[in-house]
């Protein structure tokens, strides 16, 4: 099976649903249609994967300890940043991989690439209370023509997705999302078919999820002004699917065919495959994990290898990999890398999202209950080795 291994050396609103918000007093609605049509998805760079599977065992040259903020680890493309929750990589080409991180407490969006670029992209204002403030980062899907990036935040009223380019404010996209004690935390993926799905948590109350007159605890389905998908479940409602507690990540196969959520439950942590629709009575619901964890490493955001879908997690401050059967589903127990016994470990990871079929990029969280490091928090590319080897069950 692959290993995942580190590389070393405001627009006016309009129109208005019926929707339930205890939390927050507001109710959601959406931003106008954007004009441009929706172009080619953006071609993100591929990584040079060396094809050595038969090639023996090296010992992994030992990378020096960090510097201040100089991080000797090839692998590491920024740091000295804050909580690190949400990344997103940028279109590009060549040997350079840039990418979007943000900072969940302070808002900030900085530009990032492995030539060492470290520039501010934007600054939002954010309400970090609890397990809120900025948790997800998103690429318009018509991002080539129009530059929109897509923010999953949280503000002193509500949760909301906004979207925002360089050096201009925010708009928002998607507001009254309910906001709660915890449960704040939410995730972006912009997909295939020119969708955003929105990904919220239950605001703290764990009955929000099975309830449809609410957007707490939902897989949404919207296009990129806000408005519900017009082949949702429901004609008029976001709602894609219910079930979540505290999402911490959405990923998706290149050709769309196969969509995870991932999820911090009260009693355990899992992995969902998202729906496409509605089942035969009409009802949309996440149903049965696709896995589980109940030592709740805390996972985060994820990425389909094809063959294996990989899990980034807090707590546990590893990846968990898990085979894929040829139907797409979970053939067994999950490796785990990057732990620093399968591959290094750079402690608490608060986010991934893949930039191409052989690499990830992530952030880290260890100024967020971990134990950082003078580097921390970082940047961090991670690559789909060939190379054989067994992981901890």
């Amino acid at each position: 099976m692959p290993l995942v291994l580190a590389v070393s050396g405001l627009l006016v609103l309009s129109g208005c649903a019926d929707f339930e918000d205890e939390a927050s007093g507001e109710r959601w609605s959406a931003a106008p249609e954007l004009s441009p049509e929706r172009g080619p998805q953006p071609q993100l760079p591929e990584a040079q994967t060396p094809d050595v599977p038969s090639a023996p065992q090296q010992q992994p040259t030992k990378v020096p300890p960090p510097e201040g903020c100089k991080d000797f680890d090839q692998a590491v493309i920024a740091t000295c940043l804050d909580t690190v929750s949400a990344v997103t990589p940028l279109p590009g080409g060549g040997q350079v991989i840039s990418a979007l991180a943000g900072e969940r407490r302070s808002g900030r969006v900085m530009l990032v690439d492995s030539n060492g670029t470290e520039e501010r992209f934007a600054k939002l204002d954010v309400a970090a209370t609890g397990d809120g403030g900025l948790t997800s980062l998103a690429l318009s899907p018509t991002y080539a023509e129009d530059r929109l990036v897509y923010a999953y935040v949280t503000t002193p009223e509500d949760n909301r997705v906004v979207r925002f380019a360089r050096g201009q404010k925010p708009k928002p996209v998607l507001t009254g999302i309910p906001k709660g004690p915890n449960g704040n935390a939410g995730a972006l993926l912009a997909t295939v078919d020119g969708s955003l799905l929105v990904a919220t948590g239950n605001a703290g109350d764990a009955g929000k999820a099975g309830r449809p007159g609410t957007l707490s605890g939902k897989v949404l389905r919207i296009d990129p002004s806000g408005e519900p998908a017009a082949d949702n479940p429901t004609n008029g409602s976001p709602v894609l699917a219910s079930g979540l507690t505290v999402p911490g990540g959405l990923c998706q196969t290149p050709d769309g065919s196969r969509t995870w959520v991932t999820d911090r439950g009260a009693d355990k942590d899992a992995l969902f495959a998202v729906p496409d629709g509605a089942d035969s009575d009409g009802v949309a619901e996440l149903g049965s994990p696709a896995w589980t964890w109940p030592d709740k490493p805390g996972v985060t955001g994820c990425a389909d290898w094809t063959d294996s879908v990989a899990v980034a997690t807090s707590r546990g401050e590893n990846v968990q990999n898990l085979p894929l059967t040829q139907d797409g589903s979970v053939g067994g127990e999950p490796q785990v890398t990057m732990d620093g016994d399968n591959g290094p470990s750079y402690g608490r990871l608060g986010s991934l999202s893949q930039v191409s079929e052989n690499v990830s990029v992530a952030g880290t969280v260890n100024k967020d209950g971990g134990k950082p490091g003078s580097s921390d928090d970082r940047v961090v590319l991670i690559v789909r080795q060939p190379s054989g080897g067994s992981g901890r069950d």
